[in-house]
């Protein structure tokens, strides 16, 4: 009993306590029920709340839209509130920004609207609030205590949240500072701060989970960014809220270069298969070697045994047994022989009609010059107009216009010294590089202002930059673009002074605005006590990364170098207007070059830059060119003549006739460039500088081996001058139309190339190659017969009036002959030196294989200049400075339904859109930037579209008496809202919505109420149909990550056309990314294979022609063009030492090698064919002494002395692509065709055929060719 009862009274203790807390905790809570304002005083000037501690009070009815509309959770029928409808009124309008760029994230703007309800109305006020101040009646300021999970959480779902238009986060534009500087705590901190802007009295928040000094801090549920909402809002899109992104995609891996045991594999592969060749090669010539040592027996031994039936010395020549493929080639042959003999004959009889009808038909083709366009346009030249790149530029320009010009500098400075900003409010001190002195900005500003103020002269018209600049806010804001952080201080001296402060110290000025401009670019206000904007004077953002340069990271700050943009309007079919354009350049570019700054380093550009600079270097080359040409001239006029003795010099000299020789491979020139300007096809600078190089050493050549096979030949008894000419002509024409024929068919299948310049250049090739061999053959005998008929009746050259005495002069061999006969072409056809040459030349083609894939691909921009350009320097700054490529489009064609859920899910990136949708794909590309080039995530019109059309937004609004748009800023009771507060207005609008608000969001300019007006940014973006019915094609806007060799431009627009290919499978529909560069840098996809299906077909052509002309012998063909095909791959390999890049200038030069390396062998290969020496030995070394003399003498001594002048050109591009290229095609075709087919001819050159030999030793009985082969 004692025990139970001591336990009642412990029980009724406990109970009776129980009872006093539950009491306690009650009026607690009664107590909490109290406000700490209620409705609105104003005083000076200012709205405060009033300061009220009862009761909270029933809403008055027409509160109840706005406190449905703003804090949708609060029962509003039976709950009381701490507001009244003027303060919901004043909520609102301070939300309005917050409302416009954080609305896109439904659960983070429930969140942020769920802090500033509980502030402003919550009936539990005083259990988080603290109204520590006061004036008369109203509250000055607060104390608000806000639970630390809550403010995490608030921040973790909006801190993804972008802002398209900005292409930057939302909370770097509500922040005060960089999106990465900002947590929970700053940002609430920012946003209750007075200095916003939009703060009227101060609020301090204390942020803690737990009770402080009795007060519980509110930390109502928060919604993560990848929930729903309880009205149906769904999670916020991937871009928002990297939660409902799945993984990060990961790039696919750098393929790691193909190895073997860790060395390059093509030079393992190489030098394994050309170590095997030399055991093959050395074995077999060693066993064949110690056969003939055994048994000698020459390839001819049937034919000239007299014993055997076969032999031509037989009794019987008609028993020769050919084959029917032989006596096809013979007779094949033998019918040319007799053409050219017989047309011969007839020029020498004739000269003074072929010469006047040659001098007609020259003259009526080069009549064509007056019709004739020389193209300067780089995309004319580089872009076909069938090619992709070239046919969306061509959508691009029609639908958007064409993308606009641009004058830039790029502004350094000397000084180094770095100062240090010591923010008044706190915060690390932040060093500011030389260059944001502002001293140094002040005279940058004063250099902008004089451009601006820059006046040029057109067709008696004053034109300054207003009348050509892009202005996108015009005609209500008639400010140019000008893309420079002077903008920031709106190009103004007064707001770069701007500050504030008190005699002791700088609360603001041009630094603190400069940080934070560069973090939030589009901001009206900035957040530091100046309140000054930071959006440029033309109604668009600065963005920082397309204003400065040397930073590192986005440390701005840290920048060394100020960019200035100028865009210009392009226009396409308005030259007075394009006109204009350019006499303002052409006046910026004279006023650049002679700007002088001590304090500032300046590289500049204008559009018309380089086409001008390249103009330039043409005509200061010309003087290179004349006397490159000059020297190939002299040296022709005397190479020509072959002197027997002094007293004969001019009467032997061939002056007059190498002139004649000279004129005529121009005139084919000017013939080929004239027919084609007939047709309208316009010229290329390439076309110029090579044609009369190439035309030049194929005729040239041509001249030499005709005068120089007459000087070795002696007239046969009764045989006049005209039947001596057609009887050599019959030799050697043949061989000349065997490779100008090849050359020709092989230039003009080249322009089967998808290139312009390739094309361009093939047709016009071929055409003057083939016109020079027809001119050769005709005009060219016809002088050779009047110059020798003047040789022979001894009279001078040149001055034909004068004659020597008679006197008889014993003919002798010219020394380059003897010297080919009796040393050079037996010493290489040495037994022991065979071996070695092959030995080489088979190594020297290993090494170019194990190279070829190994010669870069493009053309870097600075060779294109000349030595002393002013854009060099530019080119140079751009690559070291610039961290932001240029800007590229996905383009959605015309034909996607904008106004239907399923089209703008497609292409959307907000709540509700697909989660591969356009926005979200070149998203996802910009968190892999490093593989995917793409630098930022797109501006995107039909999300800030949506977002500014939404009701609770004061941005889309209309007069309800006419219909007409009511901008923001307009304060006007007829303005009403586009849509209704109900769930179907608030969600996005289709149909008829769609298109009735979409003209207003698109002629609406950015103001305070109202960012997101999409006139700046979104005006060119969409191309709309004639009376708003439809949208038609429109483009989404992102940047190129800083892209500075030309392997970054090919692969940027690789990696963009795959990106826009992959969006085009999952909308099914055109999607295509275009960019300034891509129609130039097109070319460089596919450049490889262009250069092997050239050079492929014309080998093709060159055999199949050579077959034919060599009658039939298409094992003569293949040799040929393996050699032929050799010189190429060597090219390559001269390519990779020298650092000459693969591109289109190089392609027509390797098609050119291809042409002229025809005439280092073919004539070769013609002269071995139809050689009767006994062996392949003697026949190689007996067309090598007759034909060898003649190429060298022709075409490689003539080249190489004018090659040689092109070293000094001042042009980058003439020392690399033509001196360079020029003499490494003129070395390599000399070595192989004068060294290597020879020795390759020896070994496995093609048999003798019988009816060829059979038929030229009855030709040749009594002949010089006689005596030569019985030597």
């Amino acid at each position: 009993m004692t025990a139970k009862m001591g336990f009642l009274p412990d029980r009724g203790g406990f109970c009776l306590l129980l009872l006093l807390f539950v009491l306690e905790a009650h009026f607690r809570w009664a107590d909490s029920q109290h406000c700490v304002w209620y409705g609105e005083c104003a005083q000076f000037g200012k709205k405060y709340n009033c300061n009220y501690t009862g009761a909270p009070i029933s809403l008055d009815p027409e509160g109840y839209e706005l406190i449905t509309e703003l804090c949708p959770g609060y029962n509003y029928g039976t709950r009381k509130l701490c507001c009244d409808v003027n303060q919901l009124r004043t909520l609102k309008g301070s939300l309005q920004l917050p409302l416009q760029f954080l609305s896109r994230c439904p659960s983070c703007f429930s969140n942020l609207m769920n802090l500033f309800c509980e502030l402003t109305c919550s009936p539990h006020q005083s259990q988080f609030m603290n109204a520590t101040k006061f004036n008369s009646s109203s509250v000055v300021e607060v104390q608000y205590y806000i639970g630390q999970t809550y403010a995490n959480a608030m921040y973790n779902a909006c801190r993804d949240v972008q802002a398209p238009s900005s292409n930057v986060k939302a909370l770097s534009l509500l922040c005060g500072r960089a999106a990465k500087d900002c947590n929970a705590t700053n940002w609430i901190q920012y946003m209750f701060n007075i200095d916003n802007g939009q703060t009227p009295f101060p609020i301090i928040p204390i942020f803690s989970d737990v009770p402080v000094s009795g007060y519980i801090p509110m930390n109502n549920k928060t919604y993560d960014c990848s929930e729903g909402l309880d009205d149906g809002s769904g999670p916020c899109s991937c871009q928002d809220c990297t939660k409902t992104c799945g993984p990060k995609p990961v790039p696919p891996p750098i393929p790691p270069p193909w190895t073997i045991i860790g060395m390059d594999a093509m030079t393992v592969i190489m030098w394994i298969s050309y170590i095997a060749f030399l055991f093959v090669f050395i074995g077999t010539v060693l066993a064949a070697w110690c056969y003939r040592k055994r048994t000698i027996m020459s390839e001819y031994g049937p034919i000239l045994d007299s014993n055997n039936p076969l032999s031509l010395n037989s009794d019987n020549p008609e028993a020769v047994n050919a084959s029917c493929c032989e006596t096809l080639g013979e007779r094949f042959e033998n019918s040319l022989r007799v053409t050219f003999s017989s047309w011969g004959s007839f020029c020498v009889r004739y000269p003074g009609l072929v010469i006047l009808a040659s001098v007609l038909l020259v003259s009526a083709s080069s009549a064509g010059l007056v019709y004739m366009r020389i193209t300067t346009d780089p995309v004319e030249l580089w872009s076909s107009p069938g090619s992709r790149a070239r046919q969306e530029k061509d959508y691009f320009d029609s639908h958007f216009g064409p993308f606009y010009r641009t004058a830039q500098l790029i502004i350094t400075t000397p000084l180094n010294e770095t100062f240090i900003y010591q923010p008044y409010f706190g915060g690390s001190d932040v060093p500011f590089g030389a260059i944001l002195d502002k001293g140094i900005l002040h005279q940058v500003l004063d250099l902008q202002l004089a451009i601006e103020a820059l006046v040029a002269q057109y067709d008696g018209q004053n034109i300054t930059l207003k009348d050509i600049c892009l202005a996108p806010l015009a005609p209500y804001n008639n400010h140019c673009t000008i893309l420079s952080i002077l903008n920031y201080f709106q190009n103004s001296h007064e707001v770069l002074d701007h500050w504030q402060g008190d005699d002791f110290w700088t609360y603001a000025d041009f630094h603190s605005h400069f940080l934070y401009c560069v973090s939030a670019p589009a901001s009206l206000n900035d957040t530091t006590a100046l309140h000054d904007p930071c959006l440029g004077t033309f109604g668009g953002p600065i963005f920082p990364w397309l204003a400065l340069g040397g930073y590192d990271s986005t440390n701005y700050n840290n920048a060394t170098a100020l960019v200035i943009t100028f865009p210009i309007n392009n226009y396409l079919n308005d030259t007075v207007k394009l006109g204009k354009a350019l006499a303002w350049e052409k006046e910026f570019i004279r006023f650049m070059k002679e700007f002088k700054n001590p304090n500032l380093t300046i590289a500049f550009s204008a559009e018309r830059s380089v086409e001008d600079e390249i103009n330039r270097e043409s005509n200061s080359d010309i003087s290179t060119v004349v006397l490159s040409y000059a020297i190939m001239f002299v040296y022709i006029s005397l190479a020509l003549g072959h002197i027997n003795s002094c007293r004969r010099l001019l009467v032997d000299s061939k002056i007059s006739l190498g002139i004649a020789g000279i004129l005529i491979v121009l005139s084919s020139v000017a013939s080929s460039l004239g027919i084609f300007s007939y047709f309208g096809i316009p010229l290329t600078l390439i076309v110029i500088e090579v044609i009369p190089f190439l035309v030049l050493a194929v005729g040239v050549d041509n001249i030499f081996i005709i005068v120089q096979t007459y000087q070795r030949d002696e007239r046969m008894p009764q045989e006049e001058l005209h039947q001596q000419i057609g009887r050599i002509l019959g030799d050697v024409a043949p061989s000349m139309f065997l490779s100008s024929f090849s050359e020709t068919v092989a230039f003009f299948l080249g322009a089967l190339s998808n290139m312009p310049a390739v094309r361009t250049f093939s047709l016009f090739a071929g055409l003057a190659v083939f016109i020079d061999f027809l001119l050769q053959i005709s005009c060219f005998v016809s002088l050779l017969g009047l110059d020798l008929k003047r040789q022979e009746a001894n009279r001078l050259d040149i001055i034909c009036c004068a004659k020597l005495p008679e006197g008889q002069e014993e003919k002798t061999e010219s020394f380059l002959f003897r010297f080919f006969k009796k040393i050079y072409a037996p010493f290489i056809l040495k037994e022991w030196v065979r071996p070695i040459i092959v030995a080489v030349f088979v190594g020297a083609l290993s090494f170019s294989i194990a190279v070829v894939n190994k010669v870069q691909i493009g053309l870097d921009q600075q060779l294109s200049m000349p030595d002393d350009s002013y854009v060099l320097e530019y080119f140079k700054n751009l690559s070291q400075y610039l961290h932001t490529g240029a800007p590229v489009y996905f383009v959605v064609e015309d034909g996607l339904n904008y106004s239907s859920l399923e089209g703008q899910n497609a292409v959307c990136g907000g709540v509700g859109c697909n989660n591969n949708s356009l926005v979200q794909q070149v998203y996802s590309a910009s968190l892999i930037s490093n593989y995917s080039t793409i630098a930022f995530t797109p501006s995107s019109w039909i999300d800030d579209y949506f977002d500014w059309v939404k009701p609770q937004s004061t941005c889309c609004r209309y007069y309800n008496t006419t219909g007409a748009f009511c901008n923001a800023s307009v304060v006007d009771p007829s303005c009403v809202h586009c849509r209704p507060l109900t769930q179907s207005g608030k969600q996005r609008p289709v149909g008829e919505d769609f298109m009735q608000f979409l003209p207003m969001f698109l002629s609406d300019n950015p103001n305070v109420k109202c960012g997101k007006g999409g006139h700046a940014a979104y005006a060119a973006a969409v191309d709309i149909y004639p009376n708003n019915t439809q949208v038609g094609a429109s483009y989404f806007m992102t940047f190129h990550t800083i892209l500075k060799e030309s392997s970054d431009y090919i692969n940027s627009l690789k990696m963009a056309r795959v990106l826009a290919d992959n969006i085009s499978q999952t909308l099914d529909h055109k999607v295509f990314a275009y960019s300034v560069f891509y129609v130039f840098y097109e070319q460089y996809l596919s450049i490889a294979h262009d250069t092997a299906f050239n050079l492929s077909v014309s080998l093709g052509a060159i055999f199949v022609v050579t077959t034919i002309l060599l009658g039939f012998e298409l094992w003569s063909a293949v040799l040929v063009c393996a050699t032929i095909a050799m010189i190429l791959v060597n090219m390559f390999g001269v390519m990779w030492l020298w650092n000459i890049s693969l591109n289109a200038v190089s392609l027509v030069n390797l098609v050119m090698a291809c042409g002229i390396s025809v005439e280092f062998c073919s004539h070769l290969a013609r002269a071995f064919s139809i050689s009767m020496k006994k062996s392949r030995v003697e026949r190689a070394e007996e067309a090598l002494a007759h034909m060898g003399s003649s190429v060298f003498s022709g075409i490689t001594l003539t080249k190489f002395g004018g090659i040689l002048i092109l070293a000094l050109s001042k042009s980058q591009i003439f020392q690399v692509f033509y001196f360079r290229m020029y003499l490494a095609i003129v070395l390599l075709g000399a070595a192989h065709g004068l060294i290597f087919l020879p020795v390759l001819l020896s070994y496995i050159g093609p048999s003798a055929n019988k009816a060829k030999v059979f038929a030229a030793n009855r030709r040749f009985v009594g002949t010089e060719r006689e005596r030569l082969l019985n030597y």
